[in-house]
C-alpha cells in the first residue's frame, strides 16, 4: 500500500465520509473511491461498509486503522528525528521579542532545545516603531509580533503568546488611583506616535486612533524605544497602552500601569521573512503550534 493511500485510508476512518475526506486530501471523490476500492481487491475483504446514508469501517477496517496508524506514528517519528539530526549543530536561531517576553517564552524556547539540541536561540529586542526591519534586513530570523500583521513579503505563523492590556500613566495622572482604565480614557489623554516606520494599521492595533465611541485619539510626543514611551509617560507628557507583560517585568519610579478592561486580548505570533523560509524557522513553528499558545 502506497503512503498516499494510507493516508486516504486513515482519513476516511476518521471522517466516514468520501466528500469530507477528499475536500481534506484535495483530491477528488473518485480518487478516494478508487483508492480505497483498490485496497480491498488487493485484500480481498471489504474495509468499509458504504449504504447511501453512511459509511462505517468494518472489523477488518478497524484493525487495518489501528495497526497502520502505529506504523504512521512509527515513520512519522523517524522522520521528526532525522530532520533533527539533519539540523545539525552549531546552528543559531535569532528570535526578535518586545522586552521581556523572552521569559515568557520560555515553556517553547525549552521545548524546541529538547527537539533540536544542536540549536542555540538568541534572543534580540525589536520595538514598536521598527519592528520589522530586523526580519527584512536578515538581522532576526523570527519576530515575535502582536497581530495582526498584514505585510506582503512576511509571513505569519502560529500564535505564541496572549494576553492583556495595561495603560502606561504618570503616577500623579487623575487616572492613576482608579486602578484601572477605558479605552474611552484615551481621547482625553494624549498617546505616543511611534513615527513613520511602524505601519499604520498595524500601530492602530495596539494604539487606537479612535475610542469605541468614535471620539478621536490625539497622537504626540514621538518615542521610538520602550524606555523613551517609559520617559515621556514618567513626565506628564502622554500616557500609552502596552501589553500586560510590561507591567509584569517592569517598575519605574513614577508610572503606574492600569489595566484596561475594555481592550480586546492581544494575540502574538511568529513573523518571519517569506524568502527566509528553512527547516530551522519551520521546526520552531511546528513546535509552537504543537505547544500552543502561551497564556500571559
Amino acid at each position: 500500500m502506497e503512503l498516499r493511500d494510507i493516508e486516504i485510508f486513515l482519513t476516511l476512518a476518521e471522517e466516514l465520509h468520501f466528500g469530507r475526506t477528499a475536500e481534506r486530501l484535495h483530491v477528488s471523490q473518485a480518487r478516494v473511491s478508487q483508492a480505497i476500492s483498490r485496497q480491498e481487491r488487493r485484500l480481498g475483504v471489504a474495509l468499509f461498509d458504504r449504504t447511501s446514508r453512511r459509511v462505517t469501517l468494518t472489523p477488518v477496517g478497524r484493525r487495518l486503522r489501528e495497526d497502520l496508524q502505529q506504523a504512521l506514528d512509527l515513520l512519522q517519528q523517524g522522520l521528526a528525528r532525522a530532520e533533527a539530526a539533519g539540523l545539525g549543530a552549531g546552528r543559531t536561531l535569532r528570535l526578535g521579542v518586545f522586552g521581556h517576553a523572552g521569559h515568557e517564552l520560555r515553556p517553547l524556547t525549552d521545548a524546541f532545545r529538547a527537539r533540536y539540541p544542536g540549536i542555540d536561540v538568541k534572543f534580540g529586542e525589536i520595538n514598536g516603531g521598527d519592528a520589522f526591519t530586523a526580519l527584512r534586513t536578515g538581522d532576526h530570523d523570527v519576530n515575535v509580533l502582536w497581530l495582526p500583521v498584514a505585510e506582503p513579503d512576511l509571513t505569519v505563523g502560529p500564535t505564541v503568546l496572549t494576553g492583556g492590556r495595561v495603560l502606561a500613566v504618570s503616577a500623579d495622572h487623575p487616572l492613576a488611583d482608579r486602578g484601572t482604565a477605558s479605552l474611552e480614557d484615551l481621547a482625553d489623554n494624549h498617546v505616543v506616535d511611534l513615527g513613520p516606520d511602524a505601519p499604520d494599521y498595524w500601530v492602530a492595533s495596539m494604539v487606537p486612533t479612535r475610542t469605541p465611541s468614535g471620539r478621536r485619539i490625539p497622537r504626540g510626543p514621538a518615542a521610538r524605544t520602550f524606555h523613551e514611551i517609559l520617559s515621556l509617560v514618567a513626565t506628564g507628557h502622554c500616557v500609552h497602552p502596552l501589553g500586560e507583560i510590561a507591567a509584569r517585568y517592569n517598575t519605574p519610579p513614577g508610572i503606574v500601569f492600569l489595566p484596561i478592561h475594555d481592550a480586546p486580548t492581544l494575540q502574538w505570533a511568529l513573523t518571519w521573512r517569506s524568502t527566509n523560509d528553512s527547516p530551522t524557522i519551520r521546526a520552531l513553528a511546528q513546535t509552537a503550534a504543537d505547544l500552543g499558545p502561551i497564556s500571559l
